[in-house]
């Protein structure tokens, strides 16, 4: 099994990598007794007209992600911030070259969950999120959500769905995560390490 979970995003303000630092809190806490860790990747900008190929690693933050981090992950939190009610183009044009990986099957049976940030209550997070599924169910990964169970889901006034987590960010995008938010961040990742631990046991044992 490969042991690691890989947390995928793309961030403008640094927003959504803070939703993704608190995920990949989550995987570890779950996971780190199992030999289970959080990989955290990120995506590099895309222009209309290239004009000088993008440095393969930023000048700081995480790493660009690669095909063969996301072919070897045990599962995937995908999170991207809003743009009109869809993922940012970055995010999508990295996904749109992952052929291969379908072509093989590299992510079937793999768990999966995303998460997006927004400036306002009523930018297209579930839109947002839904839009990030579709590239995921044809890559025959098993998507989850965030169940009522948890208490911050019905209590929040800012953010998270039962789609996965989400955050207002504030259109100047300073706006703090709340308690409930960070909570369902950190619960999604603690979700996504227990299914894929669940599902490595599945497959060792058969």
């Amino acid at each position: 099994m490969s042991r690691y979970v890989l947390v995928l995003y793309y961030s403008k303000y640094g927003t959504t990598r803070q939703m993704a630092h608190l995920i990949a809190e989550g995987v570890e806490q779950q996971g780190l007794q199992h030999g289970l860790e959080a990989r955290i990747r990120t995506v590099p900008d895309i222009a209309p007209v290239t004009t000088v190929q993008a440095a393969s690693i930023p000048p700081e933050g995480e790493l660009y992600c690669e095909l063969e981090d996301l072919r070897q992950c045990a599962g995937l939190a995908l999170g991207s911030p809003t743009r009109f009610g869809n993922m940012a183009s970055p995010l999508k044009y990295f996904l749109d070259q992952t052929s291969s990986l379908w072509l093989a099957g590299d992510l079937q049976g793999k768990p999966a969950c995303v998460f997006t940030a927004t400036g306002t209550m009523h930018g297209g997070q579930e839109s947002t999120l839904l839009s990030m599924m579709n590239p995921l169910l044809h890559h025959g990964m098993f998507l989850m959500g965030l169940p009522y169970a948890q208490p911050a889901l019905s209590s929040t006034q800012r953010g998270g769905t039962p789609y996965g987590a989400s955050y207002v960010t504030g259109p100047s995008h300073d706006q703090p995560l709340s308690t409930e938010e960070k909570s369902l961040c950190i619960a999604q990742g603690q979700r996504l390490a227990k299914l894929a631990q669940i599902l490595a046991e599945q497959e060792r044992i058969q």
